[in-house]
Formats: structure tokens, sequence, C-alpha cells
């Protein structure tokens, strides 16, 4: 079916960008910009701008599993794809909005860089679970 095929484009591309972004590209920032400050300001931009692909490819696939779902019942499986869904999307919220402003603030950075690797890395679990799910049914 079309729309799950759309839905599994829409998985790849958010873990597909989480992976770029947090283990490629931000790495060789910091490895090639002039200073570390040059490359955390451009980081802070990356990741704000992957925060919006994870909503709005959360968004997208919350309104693909509810559409799947039969006579209004969600079955154990949709269930899961919703939680791994809606923890992500939280995650990189939390991330942008929460953890984001205290590093660029330089306010104890290492515990609050920590945190956000942290939850960086199970948005990107996240969003590889569902991706694998979704995958097995296509």
């Amino acid at each position: 079916m079309l729309k799950d095929r759309i839905a599994l484009m829409l998985a790849a591309l958010w873990w597909g960008s989480l992976t770029t972004t947090g283990f490629l590209v931000v790495p060789m920032l910091f490895a090639h910009l002039a200073t570390p400050a040059i490359a955390g300001r451009m980081a802070a931009e990356l990741f704000a701008a992957q925060t919006w692909v994870a909503l709005g490819c959360g968004l997208t696939l919350l309104i693909h599993v509810r559409a799947r779902a039969e006579d209004d019942r969600l079955d154990g499986a949709a269930l899961t794809a919703i939680f791994l869904v809606v923890t992500a999307m939280l995650l990189a919220l939390l991330q942008q909005y929460a953890v984001a402003p205290r590093i660029v603030a330089r306010e104890n950075l290492q515990l609050w860089h920590s945190a956000g690797s942290v939850m960086y890395v199970a948005q990107w679990l996240c969003a590889g679970a569902l991706l694998w799910r979704l995958s097995r049914r296509a």
C-alpha cells in the first residue's frame, strides 16, 4: 500500500537524518572548523533543524498509525509504534528547548552535553526501532 511505503520512507528519513547529523556532520564540524565555538554554533543550528525533521516525521507517522487502526482499536503493534514516535518526539523537544539553551549558555557544560547526547542516542534508537518495525511489514 502506498501509504505504508510513505510511512516507511518518513521513518527512514527521520532515522537517517539523525544518523547523518549526529554521527557524521557534527563531529566533522568540530574536527574541521577553526574553533569549537564556531563548530558549536553551527551544530546548534543543525540540531534545531533536526528537531523540526523529527516533529514533522513524527506527527505524520502518528497520523498514519492512527489511520491504520481498525474500528478505532489500536493493537499492540500500533501502540508500540505510537510509544516510539511520541518518546522520540519528546526527546527531540526536550533536547532542543531544555538542554540546548544550557549548552549554548555554557552552563555546566559537561552535564548538559552528556544529557543531550543521551537524549539524542535514545531518540535515534526509538526512530531506528520504528524503522525496523515498519520495514518488517513492507
